[in-house]
């Protein structure tokens, strides 16, 4: 199973964030988007194991508060000019990355390699790429300028706010991709303070 860790967002953010990716689609049409249903803050990419069990065992004994996530903004990776990948901001407090690290550590304990980067969270709304599969968690086989009127656009209009949600679960999910793009199933869910 390929898996992953994740908080599942408020569904009046999620029409919001939705609602807007429509508005700008057609300005990069070559893009992949990604579809609203998919729509999550990622916590902890895992991959492919067969370890699922040990897994949701593990993050059983997470006890962390509920962060509390703001949805704003909008940017792109790397840069506009040569960006991969179209996303929106998150803003949270500092129980958002003590929730990830906790995540990151009950995993590692489990054999799985422990993230090297500081956390940095997004909403993935578009990939740019020949070969981008709409995946979030699969960085597209090529660069180009295809989010380049698309930056242009953003830049002339105001930063869009979709709003804030606090947080009372985490899930491990199972990811299942396919040519119309990854498909995401919760396997388990655990409550936060």
């Amino acid at each position: 199973m390929r898996l992953f860790v994740g908080i599942d967002i408020d569904e009046a953010i999620r029409q919001r964030i939705a609602a807007f990716a429509e508005s700008v689609r057609a300005i990069a049409p070559q893009a992949r988007w990604v579809r609203p249903e998919t729509f999550h803050v990622t916590l902890k990419f895992i991959g492919e194991t067969g370890k699922q069990s040990e897994i949701a065992a593990a993050l059983q004994h997470i006890t962390q508060a509920g962060p509390q996530i703001r949805f704003c903004g909008t940017g792109f990776f790397p840069a506009a000019p040569t960006a991969r990948v179209f996303w929106v901001r998150i803003e949270a407090d500092d129980r958002l990355p003590a929730l990830a690290a906790a995540v990151d550590k009950a995993a590692a304990e489990l054999g799985f390699e422990a993230e090297s980067k500081r956390y940095k969270p997004h909403l993935t709304l578009a990939r740019g790429g020949s070969h981008a599969s709409g995946n979030p968690h699969q960085k597209a086989a090529s660069r180009g300028t295809m989010f380049a009127a698309l930056h242009r656009h953003l830049q002339a209009a105001p930063q869009p706010d979709f709003g804030t949600m606090q947080a009372h679960e985490f899930c491990l999910y199972e990811s299942k991709l396919s040519p119309a793009g990854a498909r995401y199933t919760k396997i388990a869910r655990f409550p936060l303070e």
